[in-house]
């Protein structure tokens, strides 16, 4: 791991033009990610997080959003610079964005979307390569025939499947940091783990350091090496993730660990049809 981080925000300030004033979303945070690590912003919906990702990959509207502090990625500032911000995006770093059902468009196949990812980083690779590398990245993200899958659909794939193709696409770049603004919350848990499974297993392939964004604490435990607790903008609690998930200091990081949902005592009398002999099942009345 070098000494530069892939990632290093100081001071990052957020002010939103909006109808009824100016909102300050993000309030002078600051945080590194390094190469191999994961850094996660955990917090509840409207805490800043999804903006502090936006604002770092300046992809917040001109004009209606003012950017201060610094945002440095790979040492180059795109709070100073705009056009550093154009010139890392896709390459040092890439975005595996929110919503897989909504985030591909519908008319278009996968092999043609990916592929044209894959053109961003290689302008010169002929259609030949661009397919065979595209089929080599599906299938690295566990997609089954990929060749086959290359020229199908997105309406016809899984919500599972296409946050995989999404992950694709963010490798085409062949980015140092990835950026996965709550890349789970559309997936039912058995899809969750999987795709949580194949981001862990990729970044310690690959050395990618990644910036997560959620509000499931039980996501986080899994995959950080530090967690930054966000409220209203700015960071309450922040730590290595073992401390924050087993000891955290403050009532707000308490109250979304008491959130997660957890398993109760197992009650096989409550159980339908689990009525011991001899006891009379009473009908639920209507």
């Amino acid at each position: 791991m070098t000494d530069v981080p892939l990632l290093d925000v100081e001071d990052l300030q957020i002010e939103l033009i909006t109808a009824r004033g100016i909102v300050r979303a993000v309030d002078g945070v600051s945080f590194t990610v390094g190469e191999g690590e994961t850094v996660t912003l955990i917090g509840e919906s409207g805490s800043g997080k999804s903006t502090t990702a936006m604002g770092v990959l300046r992809l917040l509207p001109e004009g209606l959003a003012v950017l201060s502090g610094s945002v440095r990625i790979s040492g180059r500032d795109v709070v100073a610079d705009p056009a550093a911000a154009r010139a890392v995006r896709g390459r040092t770093v890439s975005l595996i964005p929110q919503d897989p059902m909504t985030a591909l468009s519908p008319v278009h196949t996968i092999g043609r979307q990916l592929g044209d990812a894959l053109r961003l980083r290689h302008p010169r690779m002929s259609r030949a390569e661009i397919r065979e590398k595209g089929t080599d990245l599906l299938a690295q993200v566990r997609i089954p025939q990929p060749d086959t899958r290359w020229k199908a659909y997105p309406h016809q794939f899984s919500g599972g499947m296409l946050q995989r193709v999404l992950i694709a696409v963010a490798l085409a770049g062949e980015p140092r940091l990835l950026i996965a603004d709550e890349p789970t919350s559309a997936l039912d848990a058995t899809v969750q783990a999987g795709v949580l499974d194949l981001l862990m297993e990729l970044q310690e392939q690959e050395s990618i350091g990644m910036l997560m964004i959620t509000h499931d604490l039980g996501v986080a435990r899994i995959v950080s090496d530090r967690i930054h607790v966000m409220k209203e903008g700015r960071f309450v609690e922040s730590g290595p993730a073992h401390q924050i998930v087993e000891r955290p200091t403050q009532p707000y990081t308490r109250d979304l660990l008491a959130a997660v949902p957890g398993l109760g005592a197992w009650d096989e009398d409550a159980l339908p049809g689990t009525a011991q002999p001899g006891t009379a099942v009473q009908e639920v009345s209507r």
